[in-house]
């Protein structure tokens, strides 16, 4: 869904004023930033709130939230702590620091701000989540189970919930409540990817029921067939039930989603080294070895491959190392002991043999290879890759595209428990691996701090199905800009002849393109640079006889830097001077969209008359944003653009059958326009018309809006 929106009244201009500070309207410019996403934009802005006015708790908030969306944890949980000092009213800072404090593996002090949060938001189901996860994460599994209970009798239809019980069940041994609680969740969503996944995980326990095991994973996958972890998963299963073929074809197909995923690559070795494809098998623990360095199983499995090879050099060199870094291992041993007796060295053989022998009645202990310390393997902790991660139940990733998962990770031999037996150790240096999930679910934080939307962030290896979770949101707005985002299916901007029409006067300082997919701006050199042209425009204007052209390339400016209510003055004055300025008209409207947008999250310290009232600007910053397009329309007849952004503009006001009729305009008269059909397709579903609707998902898919196939698939699943 589109996200809401209310109109903001915010001046650089005012800002600096001789040398002075709004430090409320560079607060308001700072959380426009933050909402659309410009993270670093915005914290120059909350840094200069700060300098002027240490002692306000909103801009070091705020600064966190920016933090926190850029996986600073460290930082967000700092500026977090600065804001509570300074206001310890702040009961979003409290929430903020606490998940901040999950992330950074903090549970006891994340369990303490939640239950600040809780005393004044007592039914909050997100922070109970919270609670209960960082409960069990600090092995009170009494209190999980009674915040569980409490959050369930408050949310009783809230899947996740079920989902996190169930985790803290298998935790606790209970296996038969953990598989009740699963099916509870999934019964209440079943698109909910996790519940698949980890009653796959309980089912793998229970070493009857690797079929089932199997069909959940099936379907998981059938619901998301991106994750390479799902893959790998279920090739563990089909190589436990002597599906080969099955095992080794998932295998592929992880790759290919994630050609450098280690477990994918190091399991597909194994079962090449099975059937007896040692040359490949080879290829991939080299590969392994090159990604994760002196990885012991890798080593182990080269050197029983090269020895099978007759590469015999090799493959003591690599069981000499494996020994040095387990000297307590039998089975290295055994293996250099056939290595050398295959190479002819009896003697070396007959003493490797006879140590071993000596060796198989202890437990293992490692040796750390780099400084010669004797340790045992589990006081090295490893971290996963973001794609071992992917295998996990519930947990979102914001996103993002990275991932800000961690999960112990199998592909090596520093995860064994202390003191193994010979035979237990000896089994894992070659068994298969499966990407690990951890025991606690995902974590929250409100999308209510002015930022945007983002519901979830990741505390350990879950992965939220955000293709069946995640708001729908249609195609936005075109505008004309500085930076675009240039993709794989769209690598140039689009052709608007107007704004080529400006950009071969020369009269801007930078060149514009046309998107509706800007960059953000994340270079602090490029910020200033608006800022100064900012700063040359107003002396410029201020020296010379107005030109609309000189407003407008302010205007711009502003624009970029987030400061919509100064750029719709600029580009109000560009159309008083030339009303027949078409590409002003439509900025001035993309800029009373962008505006109230910023400002319409909705905010703690509102009382119900201002949210009433913000409501009603927003409305009317829309009516505003209708009205100069018609005017763009009426210059510019045969401008797509206009149409389509006029039909986003009424998707916001509800309005989609008008919407539908702009759409169909903006097709008319640009046939290729994939965000028209996408947005339209959107339209008739919201109507009921689901022939229609398909039909153009379908269209815009084909057309390159990737999104399209998402809606698609939920729409016809449902």
């Amino acid at each position: 869904m589109l996200r809401p929106i209310i109109f903001v009244i915010i001046s650089l201009c005012a800002i600096c004023l001789h040398g002075q500070i709004n430090v409320d309207q560079v607060v308001r410019v700072g959380r426009n930033a933050l909402y659309f996403e410009d993270y670093v934009l915005s914290i120059q802005y909350f840094n200069q709130a700060i300098d002027a006015k240490p002692y306000l708790a909103k801009p070091y908030f705020y600064r966190a939230l920016a933090k926190y969306y850029l996986d600073d944890m460290r930082g967000a949980e700092a500026d977090a702590t600065l804001a509570i000092e300074r206001n310890p009213f702040i009961i979003d800072a409290y929430e903020l620091r606490g998940v901040a404090r999950q992330n950074l593996g903090k549970h006891s002090a994340s369990v303490d701000d939640y239950k600040v949060v809780l005393d004044h938001m007592p039914v909050n189901k997100g922070i109970l989540l919270n609670l209960a996860i960082a409960q069990e994460e600090c092995g009170d599994t009494a209190a999980a189970s009674s915040t569980f209970a409490r959050l369930l009798k408050v949310a009783p239809t809230f899947d996740r919930a079920h989902l996190g019980l169930a985790r803290l069940r298998l935790e606790m041994g209970d296996t038969t409540g953990a598989v009740s609680a699963v099916n509870e969740a999934i019964r209440l969503n079943k698109y909910n990817v996790g519940g698949y996944v980890t009653r796959a995980e309980i089912y793998m326990q229970l070493n009857d029921s690797v079929s089932a095991a199997l069909a959940d994973m099936n379907e998981a996958i059938r619901l998301d067939p991106h994750t390479a972890g799902f893959f790998i998963n279920r090739a563990f299963m089909r190589y436990k039930l002597d599906d080969y073929y099955g095992a080794m074809s998932d295998y592929d197909y992880a790759l290919q989603l994630d050609p450098r995923n280690v477990v994918a690559t190091y399991n597909r070795a194994l079962l090449r080294m099975e059937v007896g494809d040692f040359d490949k098998a080879v290829d991939d623990l080299d590969q392994v070895i090159e990604m994760k360095g002196r990885d012991y199983r890798a080593l182990y499995n080269r050197a029983v491959v090269n020895k099978a090879r007759g590469q015999y050099k090799s493959a003591l060199a690599d069981a000499d190392a494996v020994i040095e870094a387990f000297p307590d291992l039998a089975a290295a041993w055994f293996l250099r002991s056939d290595i050398r007796q295959a190479s002819g060295d009896r003697r070396g053989a007959k003493d490797d043999y006879e140590k071993s022998l000596a060796l198989a009645r202890s437990k293992v202990v490692s040796r750390d290879a780099g400084d010669g310390t004797v340790r045992h393997p589990s006081s090295v902790s490893a971290s996963s890759s973001s794609s071992d991660a992917q295998a996990t139940g519930t947990s979102a990733s914001s996103g993002s595209g990275n991932s800000d998962s961690q999960a112990k990770d199998p592909s090596s031999l520093l995860d064994l428990p202390e003191g193994e037996e010979q035979e237990v150790v000896a089994e894992r240096f070659k068994s298969l691996l499966t990407v690990h999930t951890s025991n606690s679910s995902d974590t929250d934080i409100s999308s209510d701090f002015g930022g945007p939307g983002r519901s979830h962030a990741s505390i350990r290896g879950r992965v939220q199905d955000a293709g069946w979770y995640d708001a729908v949101e249609l195609e936005p707005i075109f505008i004309a800009t500085y930076y675009t985002r240039p993709t794989e299916l769209k690598p140039s901007a689009d052709y608007l002849r107007e704004v080529d029409d400006v950009n071969r006067t020369r009269a801007l300082r930078f060149l514009l393109q046309v998107t509706n997919h800007e960059a953000p701006l994340t270079d602090e050199a490029d910020i200033q640079r608006h800022f100064q042209s900012v700063d040359y425009y107003t002396s410029y204007i201020s020296t010379h006889a107005p030109r609309a052209i000189d407003y407008f390339a302010r205007g711009m400016d502003f624009m970029t830097v987030r400061n919509y209510s100064s750029a719709i003055a600029d580009f109000t004055k560009a159309v008083t001077l030339t009303p027949d300025f078409t590409l002003a008209w439509l900025m001035r409207s993309a800029a009373e969209v962008r505006a109230s947008g910023a400002e319409s999250q909705p905010s703690g310290d509102r009382s119900s008359m201002e949210v009433a009232a913000a409501q009603a600007e927003h409305v009317a910053a829309l009516r505003r944003a209708i009205a100069d397009l018609d005017k763009v329309i009426e210059l510019s007849p045969s401008m797509a653009i206009a149409y389509f952004n006029k039909g986003v503009i009424l998707t916001q006001l509800d309005d989609y059958t008008a919407a539908i009729s702009a759409f169909a305009k903006a097709i008319e008269l640009k046939g290729d326009m994939g965000e028209a059909f996408y947005n339209r397709g959107y339209c008739y579903f919201k109507l009921g018309n689901a022939t229609a609707g398909s039909s153009d998902l379908s269209h815009a898919g084909e057309l390159g809006i990737v999104g399209a196939y998402s809606l698609l698939k939920r729409m016809a699943v449902n």
